[in-house]
């Protein structure tokens, strides 16, 4: 019922709307809107920003809120989704795989990024008095050390990313033990923790979809006030990143997942033959978990990947391998850094890599999801997305081509899951390899 006077109130028709349409709508709108003031109007553009200004801040605020509980509650849920009965030498085996080809991705991103690189020269404007002043970089060394805190409540309240991401993976990973213990005491509390963890995951993700449903507007007024203030020379960066991020994903897709399968003697032709379907589904859906079903169906019928290797692997890497996404985020956090005059050092990159790598433990496969990643990202090493700062401003003209980005990169993590699932399954020797003659 309540569902059903949403569709047909007041804002009926906003709701009815396809969020994609609605947010790519608020892009175009937003650019329109800001080249005529800038163009025609010059006078009128302060005006304009201040009076816009509390709706961009609205929108910051609501995504800056969500940051730190949804990676302390997804990681630990998705910590814990791992039986340790399982971790055997299949289990470790793909989760080697995954976080080894999730490295490699943000990498490639990286390296397209500095190859190409997106938003240099562009000079975003904001109000703040700070663009995003970025912290001295500290020693790689001191980098890994970090990342341990030495209080995970004052880490939660600063919202210091690492060390977020680090306790709640190893809380996640205990409490599998806790849930799967002899004891039967134990492990029934450990089943209720469980299940509280998962539904304050799930709520986190309620709650991305309500504030999601604020973005179109969000995204109008940041891209009008980038565009008003920059000109049309602000469609050209975000091109390029668009070209960085593809050519990347297509990188992770024939070098790294093809010289992954020609290693086990697979090839990669037939691999993509059999995985097709769910690639176009994932590029469609943008969403893994929702791909799962088809993932599934075309690893076992299609590629030859037993049930019992597939029904571990194929939903561990809808939790856990987000290798298109890890490509992404290392292009965007290059592109806001080159758009605000900051851009990274090597230090900040390998930061990039690690916090990337780390979070995609967690991050849900849903649609949208990178984008609260690129958030992680970004605090890590030191650019903070404040309300009326550069920085917030380069963030929302990602925001405004995510859901184009997202496209590509959920079709290659779900690539990146089955490939790992066939190469998992070749190893221990029970892949059909009459399927792939």
């Amino acid at each position: 019922m309540e569902k059903h006077t949403e569709k047909n109130g007041i804002f009926g028709w906003y709701f009815k709307t396809n969020l994609l349409v609605r947010i790519l709508t608020g892009l175009i709108l937003g650019a329109a809107v800001g080249i005529v003031l800038g163009g025609f109007f010059p006078d009128a553009v302060k005006p304009f920003v201040d009076k816009t200004k509390f709706f961009g801040d609205l929108f910051i605020r609501l995504l800056k809120m969500i940051v730190v509980p949804v990676i302390l509650f997804s990681l630990i849920a998705g910590a814990a989704s791992i039986e340790p009965s399982r971790l055997g030498r299949v289990g470790v085996k793909v989760m080697v795989y995954y976080l080894f080809t999730s490295a490699l991705a943000v990498a490639i991103g990286l390296a397209f990024a500095n190859l190409i690189d997106p938003g240099a020269g562009f000079n975003v404007i904001g109000d703040a008095a700070v663009k995003g002043r970025v912290a001295e970089a500290p020693s790689i060394s001191q980098i890994l050390l970090n990342i341990i805190p030495t209080n995970p409540i004052e880490s939660l309240t600063k919202g210091d990313v690492l060390p977020i991401i680090f306790f709640a993976v190893v809380f996640g990973i205990s409490l599998s033990y806790v849930k799967t213990s002899s004891n039967h005491d134990l492990a029934r509390i450990g089943g209720i923790l469980l299940d509280a963890v998962n539904a304050a995951a799930e709520t986190m993700y309620k709650m991305v979809k309500g504030i999601m449903q604020y973005a179109p507007i969000g995204v109008f007024v940041l891209i009008a006030q980038v565009f008003a203030q920059q000109g049309p020379r602000a469609i050209g960066p975000l091109l390029t990143v668009t070209l960085a991020v593809y050519l990347g994903l297509l990188l992770q897709v024939g070098l790294v997942y093809g010289g992954f399968l020609s290693m086990f003697k697979l090839g990669l032709i037939r691999f993509l033959k059999g995985a097709n379907e769910a690639m176009v589904t994932a590029f469609v859906t943008r969403s893994s978990s929702g791909t799962l079903p088809v993932t599934l169906r075309c690893a076992e019928e299609n590629l030859g990947v037993p049930r019992t290797v597939s029904s571990f692997t194929l939903p561990l890497g809808a939790t856990i391998n987000m290798d298109g996404t890890a490509i992404y985020l290392g292009v965007c956090a290059m592109f806001i850094g080159n758009a605000i005059g900051l851009p990274l050092s090597f230090n900040q990159q390998i930061l990039v890599i690690l916090t990337a790598t780390l979070a995609s433990i967690g991050t849900a496969g849903v649609p949208g999801a990178g984008a609260i990643m690129l958030l992680m990202v970004l605090e890590s090493v030191g650019l903070k997305v404040t309300e009326g700062s550069a920085v917030a401003a380069a963030y929302a003209m990602i925001l405004g081509i995510d859901a184009l980005l997202d496209m590509g990169r959920t079709c290659v993590n779900v690539t990146g899951d089955i490939a790992g699932s066939a190469i998992v399954s070749k190893s221990e020797g029970d892949l059909d390899l009459s399927k792939w003659s």
